[in-house]
């Protein structure tokens, strides 16, 4: 997931986490205000109704019922509100006012009220004064609030996100762009664009001048490299070569006996292989200092077809049948001489290493939506542990077989030069394949 993404959920996260407590606090909040605003009303209505009490009206309200409580109740119209006084013995220490929320049943119906309790004295008499106003239609407008102000926090959230998505981008457009135009070029020195990068971040300028001069120095490094390669080429492979026209020049002379004879031949076979390691070794250091073009599009079906009649001899030597099953026409661009050095080395493995009268078989397809080419021999097969080591430099699994063990180690380095997966499937005594999985499968017919 990309930065700006993630600052961006972040950011929603938390803002998230506001909601939810300003949800959880909503109803505090809003209860106390509203019991402030109902509390005042009824406080006010109660003073009213105090100021104009007299012995006159209190006679006038309270009634004598069958059970002897005297109380007088007025109710309004709808059950809204509701006036009680009652007389009741004066108690030590109470409270005058008190409020409290409460169920009441008036006139059959129960309702939830916000009751004011009032308790005076009035001519050595205690009273009792309960004043009430329903909670119905608060809770209802509790519920609308609540529901409206979370709509408005979601709306808030959707829009912010938004606006930090867009907002994020526009702050890390420097940096992507650092990451396209510089970063990904780290193999690519020759090309590196030192340009500095426009951006209003100074924390991205110094990025990108520390960047430009890192590149500076590995493309320094880079140029010490391909120096080196071509002085050890000059000064290893041109001692070999006058070595090599001695012994030949040496081979010529008459007076030489067999046994002489017999050990400059052998000179020249070694001098032959250390030359043939050297020009390896200096092959995969190019391969892995980028030293060859990619720039060339490359038909598998004609490589497999020219190997095949290059090899034709040792083929029919070994007695095996080669099956070019490639199908598909694949666009793919790269460096032929490079990648026919690594279908050769694939190849010549899977002759050297199959047995007398058995086959390979070089196909094509896609897994995955990558297309893919494998070569497949019905030879000796590999264990685990040899499977993990055979791309190692001088790895060799049978030491019966000829060679310096570094065929698949250049195919390695060409198939990564490639961006070329490798991969090896292997039963023992049975058959081996290698699958050339490649980048991109977008381009076939």
């Amino acid at each position: 997931m990309k930065i700006k993404h993630q600052l961006a959920i972040f950011n929603a996260l938390t803002r998230l986490l506001v909601i939810l407590i300003l949800w959880l606090m909503l109803p505090i909040l809003v209860e106390n205000v509203v019991y402030r605003h109902i509390n005042n009303g009824l406080v006010e209505k109660k003073k009213k109704f105090i100021d104009h009490l007299n012995q006159d009206e209190i006679n006038d309200f309270i009634q004598n019922s069958d059970d002897s409580t005297e109380t007088y109740s007025q109710f309004s119209t709808l059950h809204s509100e509701f006036l009680v006084l009652s007389r009741l013995p004066v108690k030590p220490n109470q409270k005058k006012t008190t409020f409290s929320n409460d169920n009441r049943i008036i006139e059959g119906e129960e309702n939830e009220y916000r009751i004011l309790q009032y308790h005076f004295t009035y001519e050595n008499q205690g009273y009792q004064l309960e004043i009430g106003s329903s909670l119905s239609e608060v809770n209802d407008l509790t519920f609308i609030i609540r529901f409206f102000i979370i709509i408005v926090l979601v709306v808030i959230l959707l829009v912010t996100f938004l606006a930090d998505t867009f907002y994020i981008e526009y702050l890390l457009k420097p940096f992507y762009k650092i990451i396209d135009t510089k970063i990904r070029r780290v193999n690519e020195p020759e090309a590196f664009d030192h340009t500095p990068i426009n951006a209003k971040s100074r924390d991205f300028r110094e990025l990108d001048l520390v960047l430009n001069q890192m590149m500076d120095r590995i493309a320094e490094l880079f140029k010490k490299e391909k120096q080196f390669i071509s002085n050890v080429s000059h000064e290893l492979l041109t001692p070999i070569a006058l070595l090599k026209n001695k012994f030949e020049n040496l081979l010529q002379n008459d007076s030489l006996d067999d046994n002489a004879f017999d050990k400059i031949a052998s000179s020249l076979k070694t001098l032959d292989m250390l030359k043939k390691i050297i020009n390896n070794l200096l092959l995969i250091s190019r391969i892995e200092n980028n030293q060859y073009a990619a720039n060339e599009n490359i038909n598998f079906h004609e490589i497999i077809t020219d190997l095949q009649e290059d090899l034709q001899d040792r083929i029919d030597d070994r007695e095996i049948e080669f099956s070019n099953n490639i199908q598909h026409n694949f666009a793919f661009t790269g460096n032929k001489i490079l990648f026919h050095i690594l279908i050769y080395n694939l190849v010549t493995n899977a002759i050297k290493y199959n047995k007398p009268n058995g086959s390979i078989i070089v196909a094509d397809g896609f897994w995955n939506d990558k297309y893919f080419i494998s070569i497949s021999d019905s030879g000796l097969g590999m264990t685990e542990s040899q499977i993990e080591k055979i791309f190692n430099r001088f790895a060799r699994i049978s030491s019966d077989q000829d060679g310096q063990g570094l065929g698949l180690a250049i195919a390695e380095s060409i198939a990564s030069f490639h961006h070329i997966e490798i991969k090896v499937d292997s039963i023992i005594s049975e058959a081996t394949t290698f699958r050339l999985l490649f980048p991109e499968a977008s381009k076939h017919n």
